[in-house]
């Protein structure tokens, strides 16, 4: 899942992403409103994590904007502007919680973790592929019972294809949740990891979860008995 964190604060920035890469989530950056109300245009996101007071163009109005165009992607807003009037009104706009700073990081993870939940209509889901299983709030696999280690972008591979329920994902969407605008990548740089999925499920058991490549379609993770079939 690919979340927008909207920091203008270049250490608190990179803090947050890199302990939300830890939590398992592909994370995109933008320093300043005009950025993010660009990139809500023509990117797809999971979740805004968005401060209020940015350069370019306030927080308040980067979420009025989203919600006019009819965006439905849940908004976190976290900020120092923790005063009940500023609550109100950006609750009122649209934004779905309201976390102030300062905060604890196990809180943001929380309240993250629970928007993502709630987004895809479910509380509490396990996604299943054979003998592999992905939970949706611990964000953990585990394969024949075990937690299956993977990389953060390893992690993004393996999740977009495991909830999609069997069917196909197109290599370039599956680009577009794995790496962000700022990564120095190419689509094909996709079947490297790929691979390295392949490897880590086949290593267990070959075969027991199978991510078959599709020409011209894309990817597609399904149990070893369908391959077979």
């Amino acid at each position: 899942m690919r979340i927008l964190l909207v920091e203008d604060h270049t250490e608190l920035q990179h803090w947050l992403s890199k302990a939300l890469r830890d939590a398992n989530l592909s994370v995109e950056c933008a320093d300043n409103g005009a950025d993010a109300d660009s990139l809500l245009l023509t990117q797809d996101y999971a979740l805004v994590i968005l401060d209020l007071t940015l350069p370019r163009m306030d927080g308040l109005e980067v979420l009025k904007r989203l919600r006019a165009r009819g965006g439905k992607t849940p908004v976190l807003i976290l900020t120092a502007r923790g005063g009940l009037e500023d609550r109100v009104q950006g609750l009122n706009l649209g934004a779905d919680d309201y976390l102030a700073k300062p905060f604890e990081l196990l809180e943001l993870e929380a309240r993250v973790k629970a928007l993502l939940r709630r987004s895809a209509g479910n509380e509490s889901l396990v996604y299943e592929c054979g003998e592999l299983r992905f939970d949706t709030v611990s964000r953990m696999f585990s394969y024949f019972g075990e937690n299956l280690q993977l990389t953060p972008r390893e992690h993004a591979v393996l999740e977009s294809l495991i909830t999609k329920g069997g069917k196909p994902v197109a290599k370039e969407k599956l680009f577009g949740q794995v790496f962000s605008l700022a990564d120095d990548a190419n689509l094909d740089a996709i079947e490297l990891y790929i691979h390295r999925v392949r490897k880590k499920l086949d290593r267990k058991e070959p075969g027991a979860a199978a991510i078959t490549t599709l020409r011209g379609i894309g990817y597609l993770l399904q149990p070893a008995e369908a391959k077979a079939g």
